[in-house]
């Protein structure tokens, strides 16, 4: 089996972060969604993968590479402008070939992998395998209608009125029979060729198509808010500190606390789950719980929880920092003025509270 990632998009719901990082390269519990990815999908069996990529392939290409880090083999695929999922189907043709595979859309988490679902594939042989969770409002996903032994009858994207609350997670495993219903298919009103069109053809068709609930943790990580509790979901799954870095006899720890080598704590209070990257200085901070630190941030005289401070971020006497995501070599500092939550872009200068 191989897989087809897909990692383009312009990610605008995430902006101003966005404007100049690709929306999987952000990361949860320091690691870039992607990467979280490229794990699940490795640990499935696959080797052979292929990327699609959009305006921000060479940043992907340098973090990822050839993608020999996790285990795979990565092909790269340009897609000029957003025309579909399905559209990127036809763009692997050649790479897919007749093989099965794993369509993964690569800023999703799925934190318990995707491993059950590919054994559950590769015994029953459906020519589609689609991985479903309950949603609160379905009206954002595609939505699955399912009869009995999990056989999908319906498969609408986006509905006005849905019939279910069943939502299409990100994650499908294909038959090569796929291509057959990828081609010909016409753009949707948004102007896409929908994967959710094709999977539709092939129910109609009479193949078997099915709906594998998936119990794990689930986050389509489209939102600052989504960014923020996948990674307190994936802090929490820390089973105990591991301290590398250099931590002096005034500083306290408790709960899990990951310090990697190279970073620097003084007369800091750290309360885990957190996690402070290589590179990073902490000077009299109260971090956590729930704080990732990416790699070269200075705090200094900072309280902070519940928040993604990402690579180059400095923040320097801001009483009480929460819930918020500090973008790259940003720079927060005192203010008279009064200070709530913070989204801060890329290379942007803020002042808060004093």
């Amino acid at each position: 089996m191989k897989a087809l990632i897909l990692s383009g998009g312009t990610g605008s719901r995430l902006r101003p972060f966005t404007h100049s990082t690709a929306k999987q390269l952000l990361p949860v519990a320091n690691k870039p969604v992607l990467v979280h990815c490229l794990e699940n999908i490795r640990d499935a069996g696959v080797t052979e993968a292929a990327l699609v990529v959009g305006a921000h392939a060479a940043e992907i290409s340098g973090v990822v590479g050839d993608g020999s880090a996790f285990g795979l083999d990565l092909t790269y695929l340009h897609q000029d402008r957003p025309l579909g999922l399905a559209h990127c189907v036809q763009l692997a043709g050649d790479f897919l070939g007749d093989d099965d595979f794993v369509m993964y859309l690569a800023d999703n988490v799925l934190a318990d992998g995707i491993g059950k679902a590919a054994r559950v594939f590769a015994a029953e042989r459906a020519d589609a395998l689609l991985l479903v969770q309950p949603v609160a409002d379905p009206r954002a996903y595609g939505v699955v209608e399912v009869g009995a032994g999990g056989h999908v009858r319906r498969l609408v994207e986006k509905p006005a009125e849905p019939a279910g609350d069943l939502a299409a997670l990100g994650v499908y495993f294909f038959t090569s029979r796929i291509h057959e219903a990828v081609a010909g298919l016409r753009p949707s009103a948004r102007g896409e060729l929908e994967i959710t069109d094709a999977i539709q053809r092939l129910v109609e068709d009479g193949a078997p198509v099915r709906a594998e609930r998936y119990d794990g943790y689930w986050k389509d990580t489209g939102r600052a808010e989504d960014l923020l509790d996948c990674n307190r979901e994936l802090l929490a799954r820390l089973t105990g500190p591991a301290v590398h870095g250099e931590v002096d006899g005034t500083s306290t720890l408790s709960g899990p606390v990951v310090i990697e080598p190279g970073a620097r704590v003084h007369g800091s209070h750290l309360k885990g789950p957190l996690v402070i990257a290589a590179g990073s200085t902490v000077t009299n901070c109260t971090v956590g719980p729930y704080v990732s630190v990416g790699r070269d941030c200075v705090l200094r005289d900072t309280v902070v929880a519940d928040s993604i401070l990402l690579e180059g971020a400095a923040v320097d006497g801001v009483p009480g920092l929460d819930h918020s995501i500090i973008g790259r070599w940003a720079r927060i500092g005192r203010s008279a003025a009064s200070g709530h939550q913070l989204l801060v872009g890329d290379h942007a200068n803020a002042e808060v509270a004093a």
